[in-house]
Order: structure tokens, then sequence, then C-alpha cells
């Protein structure tokens, strides 16, 4: 076969091929990342999250804030736990959009800095994992939807504010002194909690008076200048996966900072594994033989074996396949039954008493090593070749 044909042949791709089927691929990879820069570029500037009070976006909080600004409060952002901290005071509000990201071990930090400092601490949409934390004495209760509600409480800064669009995360306490306001299903969805001194904390089932949206709807502007104006300073804290402080686990185990129930889903993840490797390991059944859909002469196939093992540089199975094939054929021709062709005490004295006055070395011809080069291979093949005519002709 000549190398043009054997290239013809081949199952190698070429580098045009490769380009040819990539090329969709890279293209469309190109366009997602490109679209992931505008998308980025335009959202830059002015645009930044969810209850930001530096964005203008319909879900950002930066109306509340200019509002706050012509009262005479000013507003700083902070993403650090440290940073509230330190900033808590007499003074300040200390607003927490989510509550629910902040790690067991940094409510206990969060709660020790604001427990005592005499101002205003406003949670949103506080749930189980950080109501019971932050507020002992509270739990949380199912979610209600997001309605224009009235007040139903003697709080002063909800009845000035009269409706307001408030739901979500509603809350039960037995605290003393408690004000229960805005109730869902009897449940309150704004809970303020008096703390020692002067200071309170205010948990707020639902951001919605916040959104620049809203703000202009119903009474969510009065309540939210209430809630967020009565100190000269707040501290708006944007808790973030990024923050240091959630990576701090102390003298934590694996099993305190593993989540709740990991056990059982690695139980039910193990079960799934071993269900899956039956599944897939069950029986098929007897193998079931099928024409093949071309016919391929044996030539090709032999060929095309050869070409393998000479690529593989494997003699020794090539040999081994050759010896094989003669002992075989051998013992059909001289008697030997087919389940000893390959037993040295039957077969050779089979040979050398058809053939008394061969002078080949038989049993190295038929049961020796691997030639070390391809010229041993082929003489060895020769050699086969010839003691099959030769038992044949006598």
């Amino acid at each position: 076969m000549t190398a043009t044909a054997a290239r013809s042949t081949s199952d190698s791709p070429t580098t045009r091929q490769v380009w040819t089927r990539t090329r969709g691929l890279l293209l469309a990879f190109l366009v997602v990342v490109a679209a992931g820069v505008a998308i980025a570029a335009a959202r830059s500037g002015d645009q930044h999250g969810r209850l930001d009070p530096r964005s203008a976006g319909p879900y950002g909080s930066r109306a509340v804030a200019e509002l706050l600004k012509e009262r005479g409060v000013d507003t700083r952002v902070v993403t650090d736990l440290d940073d509230a901290r330190t900033a808590t005071g007499p003074e300040t509000t200390l607003l927490v959009t989510n509550p629910d990201l902040l790690t067991a071990r940094q409510q206990k930090k969060f709660r020790a800095a604001t427990q005592r400092s005499g101002g205003r601490t406003v949670l949103l949409s506080a749930g189980a994992p950080s109501v019971s934390g932050l507020v002992p004495g509270v739990h949380s209760a199912a979610r209600s939807d997001v309605s224009s509600r009235s007040p139903q409480c003697s709080m002063p800064a909800a009845r000035r504010a009269g409706g307001a669009d408030i739901g979500g995360v509603r809350y039960t306490s037995a605290i003393p002194g408690r004000q229960a306001c805005y109730p869902s299903d009897g449940l309150p969805t704004l809970l303020r909690v008096p703390g020692p001194a002067i200071g309170d904390t205010v948990l707020l089932g639902s951001p919605d008076i916040l959104y620049n949206d809203r703000l202009d709807q119903q009474g969510n502007a009065s309540l939210a200048l209430q809630l967020l104006g009565s100190r000269p300073h707040l501290v708006w804290y944007l808790p973030s996966l990024g923050d240091a402080s959630a990576t701090d686990s102390g003298e934590s185990s694996f099993a305190d900072l593993a989540p709740p129930g990991w056990l059982w889903g690695a139980l039910q993840l193990a079960l799934a594994a071993v269900l899956a490797a039956i599944w897939r390991g069950r029986r098929m059944g007897a193998l079931v033989s099928e024409n093949l859909p071309v016919a391929v002469r044996a030539s090709e196939t032999t060929e095309g074996r050869a070409r393998l093992y000479r690529k593989a540089n494997a003699r020794d199975r090539a040999a081994s396949a050759l010896r094989s094939a003669s002992r075989a054929r051998l013992a059909l021709l001289l008697g030997v039954p087919a389940s000893r062709a390959d037993a040295v005490e039957s077969l050779l004295p089979a040979v050398s008493a058809h053939l008394p006055t061969t002078g080949r070395d038989l049993l190295s011809l038929l049961f020796g090593t691997a030639p070390s080069d391809d010229v041993g291979l082929i003489r060895l093949a020769d050699e086969l070749d010839a003691l099959e005519r030769e038992v044949r002709a006598s």
C-alpha cells in the first residue's frame, strides 16, 4: 500500500478538519465573552447591586439615601463585618441588607458589638438562618406575599407612615416591650425589639420599601426615612461571601463547618452510586452475531492487523499469532487434537515422526522466543510456511 493510500485511510483528523469542526464553538465562545464584557460595561458606574444605596436601578436604594442626606443623615457603605462592628454606637443606625449570609461565628461577633451599642439595628428579611442568633427570643415563620398593609400597632413611625408595601418573613416573639406591626395572618412583618439603654432592633420582613421603584408608593418613603433616619449616622452593611471573616472558622471542626444534613446527603450520594454501578454492570444477555454491513477481504484484515502490530512494535504478539496459527494447522494435518496443538509433548513428536529427516530446530521454530527485529519476524514467517508445505507434501 502506498504512503498516499495510508494517509487517506488514517483516522487522525487534519488541521483543516479540526478547524472546520471547532470554529463554530470558538465563535460562540467569543460571542458569549463579548456579550459578558458589554453587559458588565453597561452596568458599571451608577449600577451596583440590589439594595445598594449607590445604585439608581429599580432595585437599588439611591433614592432613600438621597432623601436621608437631605435630612442631615450621612450614609456610609461597608462590606466588611469588622468595619460594621467598629461603626456601631448610640448615634448610628446599622442596616444589614442580607443577614442570612452571615455565618454563625459572624452572627456572634455582630451580636456582641450591637447589643449594648445604644444604636439602632435594622435587619432586612432575616430568616431562620440568622434571626435567632442575631435577636435571641425572636423566631421566623413562613413567608407571606408583599402587599399594601396597614400598621395595626402603636409604634409611632408606623402610625405616621400608614399603609406600606411590606410582607415577606413573619416573626413571633414574647420579648417584653416589643412592637409588632403590619401583620399578615396574625403575625407581624415588622417587629421592633427594645435593647439596653436607648438601643433597639428592627426586623423588617421584606426590603421592598427601600427599592427605588417603590419608594414613592403608599407610605414607603415615610416608613423608610423614620426607620433609618432616627440617628445622624447610617451604616449600610452589604454582607458578602468575599468577607474575610466569613472564612474565619476559629476552632470549629469539619462537622461544624459542614451544612446541616451533609451526612444524610452523603449517604444518598453513596446509595445512588451503588445503584448506578449495579445498573451499568448488569448482564446484557448472550452475544448476538450480526452480519457485517460490508464485505472485508481477509487479506485486507490481515494487512491492517499487521500494520497495527508494526506501528506498536509488537513483534512478540505477531510472532505468537504466527506460531499459534501454524501449530493449529499442523495439528489438523497430523491428526493431533486441537486442544493439544499448543502442547510441546504432543505436537513435536508428531511432526518429527512425519518428517524424520528434517534439519530444522522444531522446538525453536514452533515454541521459541520472539524475533528481535522485523527481518527475524519475516524469516520466522517464511520458515513456518515452508514447514507447513513440507508436511502437506510428505
